[in-house]
């Protein structure tokens, strides 16, 4: 029995769903995932936290680094359950989970109201989404391919103004200054280098590359308050357990329905996540099952991030399933490591310190590539989802009605306030809104339509 047991752990198994990895080769495996997407996973919540308020106070540093602490726990704990499902909730898929930017422009307009309203709405939304994903074989047809690329395009457009704003600030010189332009353009320009020039695994570190780089260069324009990294570690000290319950939840109906929506787009972009990561990494169709315990976890598992360690919603990351396809090690006791690797890493109040002392100019630099690389991924979807007549109606009523409606100010004014509450300030809702709308009540064949 113990020779057959010996032989059970074996490289090998890598490349395979099930069995053991010899720890000295399972740990590089797993610690390569958490490389793959950890700017990805902190970048949402840094964000967040630089317009939040709660209870009319804006967020010091030592806060900041407290909820990047807890992004990391919620994000391992989140890829554990993937892995090894609870009852209903989990695919035990090689998915790993992460803090979305599909939910940031919900989360930046309700955080700056005040963060307990942001809390309140992701702790409904993502019940909403768990319910969802125990319900799937009855509603995944509704959500088309079309309408998925058009959420995506305008998640992607929703963001864009952030990046930007991100990529000509700092807390040293003032916005568009030649500093924090340098600065960012150097740290664009390292990313594109490292992704052009490298090749494998280490091209999928392009983005922490070049912000690693661009980091660096911050520091010689003085950017870098290395005080304030002193103070928190000196408040929080070298380890720490993470604050729970910080944050008292707000319920507003509109920014409920807000998130509600939301996480319907994230439920179709973790099904998008989950059928590749079958197809590219086990070569096989995914089933209803594993469909709907991925599901389950983005939801049930986004209502404890937000409810209990105050962070933003999180979902399947994208470029992790690149990285599966890309090396097929697909082995959960390898990826097991990593979100450990996350768990462990959210102990320590130092790496959310260092990150709370990066520039916004360098981290802006970094996310235009990100936001952007959304929007094109919106743009392909709807490629592959055919330019059709009827696709092009859809797609240009609802970008043009979703997206325009948030640049009108007094728009909604004379309707009800959820209306505004719901539609001003988030072009996702709006987006997704419209369109559902048309590919309910559009007749499919339009062609008998058009004149002869």
């Amino acid at each position: 029995m113990k020779n057959a047991a010996s032989q059970d752990v074996r490289v090998e198994n890598i490349y395979r769903l099930e069995g053991r990895v010899p720890i000295g080769k399972a740990i590089p495996f797993g610690l390569q995932h958490v490389l793959a997407m950890f700017v990805a996973n902190i970048t949402p919540l840094i964000i967040i936290a630089s317009v939040a308020v709660y209870n009319g106070e804006p967020f010091t540093a030592v806060e900041t680094a407290r909820l990047l602490q807890n992004c990391m726990i919620i994000a391992g704990i989140g890829t554990l359950i993937q892995l090894y499902p609870i009852w209903k909730i989990g695919s035990g898929l090689p998915v790993v989970m992460g803090l979305s930017f599909t939910f940031l422009a919900a989360c930046l307009s309700t955080a700056s109201q005040d963060y307990g309203i942001m809390v309140g709405g992701i702790i409904v939304g993502g019940v909403f989404e768990g319910i969802l994903g125990l319900t799937a074989q009855y509603w995944r047809k509704i959500i088309t391919p079309l309408l998925s690329s058009c959420v995506v395009i305008a998640i992607g457009l929703s963001i864009l103004n952030v990046g930007v704003s991100s990529f000509g600030s700092s807390s040293a010189y003032p916005l568009g200054s030649w500093q924090n332009l340098l600065v960012a353009t150097v740290t664009l320009a390292a990313a594109f280098i490292f992704h052009t020039t490298l090749k494998g695994i280490a091209k999928q570190l392009y983005v922490l590359l070049g912000m690693l780089v661009g980091y660096v260069v911050s520091i010689f324009f003085g950017m870098v308050d290395f005080g304030v990294m002193g103070n928190t570690i000196r408040e929080m000290g070298v380890i720490a357990v993470p604050q729970l319950f910080a944050f008292r939840p707000r319920f507003q109906p509109g920014a409920i329905v807000s998130f509600c929506l939301v996480f319907i787009v994230s439920a179709v972009e973790t099904i998008g996540d989950t059928t590749a990561t079958c197809t590219g990494g086990l070569g096989r169709d995914i089933t209803a099952q594993e469909v709907s315990g991925s599901l389950c976890v983005d939801g049930f598992v986004s209502a404890i991030s937000g409810g209990v360690f105050g962070c933003s919603p999180i979902t399947s990351f994208s470029q992790n399933v690149g990285l599966i396809s890309m090396t097929h090690v697909v082995n959960r006791f390898c990826i097991m490591f990593g979100a450990l690797a996350m768990i462990l890493g959210g102990l320590f109040p130092p790496i959310g310190a260092f990150f709370t002392t990066l520039p916004d100019c360098v981290l802006g630099g970094c996310t235009v590539i990100m936001f952007g690389s959304i929007m094109m991924s919106g743009i392909h979807m709807m490629l592959e989802a055919g330019i059709n007549n009827r696709n092009t109606l859809i797609a240009a009523t609802s970008i043009c009605l979703g997206v325009g409606v948030t640049q009108v100010d007094g728009f909604f004014d004379n309707l009800p306030g959820i209306f505004g509450e719901i539609f001003a300030g988030n072009m996702v809702a709006g987006v997704f809104v419209v369109g559902l709308v048309l590919e309910i009540f559009l007749p499919k064949d339009l062609s008998r339509y058009e004149a002869q």
